[in-house]
């Protein structure tokens, strides 16, 4: 099988991210992963995941995260570039603003949000939710492309498929948070659970539900298309100079230690 240590996961607009590339299917003890597609940026060894599938026929609630990050995993994967098109619930937000977020809060319903489930009993640190290593060449490359970057967020997940009330945005207004999507949780929690490094890259496709007059989907594509080749170079640029071995400053490559309960 061959091996990647650097994961792209795609949503929207990203699933032909490498079109020519070698297509893998990975078993996992939860399920068969999508296609992985493999391929070389800048000399290093990618794999890319569309996590709606190829032809984004999964809906948010439904996709298998645990087989989709255990796949990666299997495949030597420690750090995954994740992106997600975002709602703006922070009015200073803007559609084709980028959002690099710091912090999340869970509002999922109904998703399996862990490996273990099983003793031993695992507690593992979320203090810094996303690599901080990530993140910093991530904002860095995002703002030498000319894109206007939010590098502090608190991004909220809901479980979806339907967009949220203006209640509930309210609600997450008044709770902190920046951004609103369906598809950033549980991912980087089961990223963290197994030692492997993860970031969102975000970029608002709307204003939130009250915000609006009313929320299509067609608008999420209508934003991506022309922000599509300025997202693809931040993320070349990013993995050009994204380091393969991790530093001291990252948590997430010791992310079980004393984590469990013996």
């Amino acid at each position: 099988m061959e091996k990647a240590k650097i994961a792209i996961i795609g949503g929207t607009g990203f699933e032909s991210f490498f079109k020519n590339a070698k297509q893998l299917r990975v078993g996992t003890p939860y399920g068969i992963a999508p296609p992985l597609s493999i391929g070389s940026i800048e000399g290093k060894k990618v794999v890319f995941l569309s996590r709606h599938g190829p032809k984004h026929l999964i809906p948010p609630h439904k996709i298998n995260y645990k087989a989709n990050v255990y796949a990666l995993h299997k495949v030597g994967v420690t750090r995954i570039i994740a992106i997600n098109a975002v709602g703006a619930i922070n009015r200073d937000f803007k559609p084709s603003d980028i959002v690099i977020p710091h912090d999340f809060i869970d509002f999922t319903k109904l998703r399996s949000t862990t490996f273990y489930d099983e003793a031993p009993v695992t507690h593992i640190d979320v203090s810094q939710p996303y690599c901080p290593e990530i993140r910093k060449i991530l904002v860095e490359n995002a703002r030498k492309t000319g894109l206007k970057t939010r590098d502090k967020a608190v991004l909220v997940c809901t479980e979806g498929p339907r967009f949220e009330t203006p209640a509930e945005i309210e609600m997450f207004r008044r709770l902190g948070c920046d951004v609103v999507g369906m598809t950033g949780i549980p991912e980087a929690v089961l990223a963290r659970e197994l030692e492997m490094c993860y970031a969102g890259f975000c970029y608002v496709s709307n204003m939130a539900a009250g915000m609006q007059e009313k929320l299509t989907t067609h608008e999420v594509h209508e934003i991506c298309e022309p922000l599509m080749p300025k997202l693809e170079q931040v993320l070349i640029e990013t993995i050009k100079v994204l380091p393969l071995e991790r530093g001291n400053n990252c948590p997430c490559a010791s992310a079980l230690r004393n984590a469990r309960c013996k």
